[in-house]
């Protein structure tokens, strides 16, 4: 692996990481908060910027059901961290309390909620790529051949993972917070190690499914090939 995409992978790690310690609002508290979010918005705008060439070539090529799938995917997530982020700047009240909002209910809400759903999308990009960054830590950890073992293990840890996904999914009421905005919060009473393990196999259902998906079909559309 070459040291861009090592970055790359790094920045976008220290990114996903940031995005889900900066939804711990009412663990961290406003300064934390607002801090992480900078530095969320740096890290984003890195990304974007080592990803330009991928801007470009949107109109060129052929333009499959994956590829379509990615380019909506990421124009929605880049369209749902702006505005995340605009709001999120405009209603500051540590970091930028200079700036004049008369009414900031309508940015809050707009903050709050392009927030879970970009935590979602996110997710489902994630498992888009999934298969490549395998890869890439394949490459990096010297790992070439295949295992029965190991990709049963690997299969198993995923079920879990999504099982337990499904559960804190229940139980943080995510499709409420999706759909509904509270706007004296959702409070919970986990600590911040409940909070990573819980929305990180609640990403689980999102990676994993999209990604096992695509598998799906891949093979549907090879058989339909190797048929005609």
């Amino acid at each position: 692996m070459n040291r861009k995409m090592l970055f790359k992978l790094v920045n976008d790690l220290i990114m996903t990481v940031l995005m889900l310690i900066a939804m711990a609002y009412y663990i961290t508290g406003t300064m934390i908060h607002e801090v992480v979010g900078v530095v969320v918005l740096v890290l984003f705008i890195v990304h974007n910027f080592l990803n330009r060439r991928w801007y470009k070539a949107i109109l060129k090529g052929k333009h499959n059901f994956r590829r379509i799938l990615q380019i909506g995917l990421n124009l929605l997530f880049l369209v749902a961290m702006v505005m995340m982020m605009i709001c999120g700047i405009l209603i500051s009240s540590d970091l930028f309390p200079f700036i004049p909002v008369n009414n900031d209910m309508i940015f809050r809400q707009i903050h709050v909620q392009t927030a879970y759903w970009g935590f979602i999308i996110m997710a489902i990009h994630i498992g888009l790529s999934w298969g490549m960054m395998i890869n890439s830590v394949r490459r990096m950890t010297g790992i070439t051949g295949t295992s029965r073992i190991r990709t049963i293990a690997l299969r198993l840890l995923a079920v879990l993972i999504v099982a337990y996904g499904v559960h804190s999914s229940f139980e943080g009421e995510m499709g409420s917070k999706l759909f509904i905005y509270n706007p004296f919060g959702w409070f919970n009473d986990d600590s911040a190690i409940r909070f990573l393990i819980d929305h990180l196999s609640i990403m689980g259902i999102y990676i994993a499914g999209t990604h096992y998906a695509l598998k799906f079909i891949q093979k549907q559309e090879k058989r339909a090939v190797q048929k005609n």
